[in-house]
């Protein structure tokens, strides 16, 4: 029996490849893991973990508003390859899909940093609607 209520879609696994690089990225000094993980997104600039890492790095609200929202946009691809349809649950707990939620969450907390209230707004609902079980607001480096 199929269970009722919206579609959910589960993006599928980073490749070991990459969970490796960000791995050794987070293990490196300080002053060193933002370029680290620039080459790991000039590598794979598909992964959304790693377009979500580099957001959490930014050395600036714009900086950080434009990688979270280039790993937004990726993931809207990477979901709609994988079945997604404009609608439907994108959840927290299927862990492969936090690298599009924290580019998400990512960019709603930078819309609102730089005064885009409207697109902050927007993109709170689109997570409730993702997720209404929630996406933690505070996401660090998962």
């Amino acid at each position: 029996m199929q269970p009722s209520g919206p579609p959910r879609t589960v993006l599928p696994p980073e490749s070991p490849a990459v969970v490796a690089a960000l791995s050794a990225a987070a293990a490196a000094a300080i002053e060193e893991r933002h370029d680290l993980v620039a080459r790991v997104v000039m590598a794979n600039p598909r992964s959304l973990h790693a377009w979500a890492a580099l957001g959490d790095l930014g050395r600036d609200d714009i900086e950080r508003y434009a990688a979270y929202r280039v790993g937004y946009h990726r993931g809207l691809d990477a979901l709609r390859a994988n079945g997604w349809r404009g609608s439907g649950y994108v959840r927290w707990a299927d862990g492969t899909n936090r690298g599009f939620l924290r580019c998400l969450s990512g960019l709603q907390r930078m819309a609102a940093a730089i005064g885009e209230d409207d697109e902050a707004q927007r993109i709170a609902m689109f997570m409730q609607q993702l997720d209404p079980t929630g996406i933690p607001s505070e996401l660090g480096n998962l």
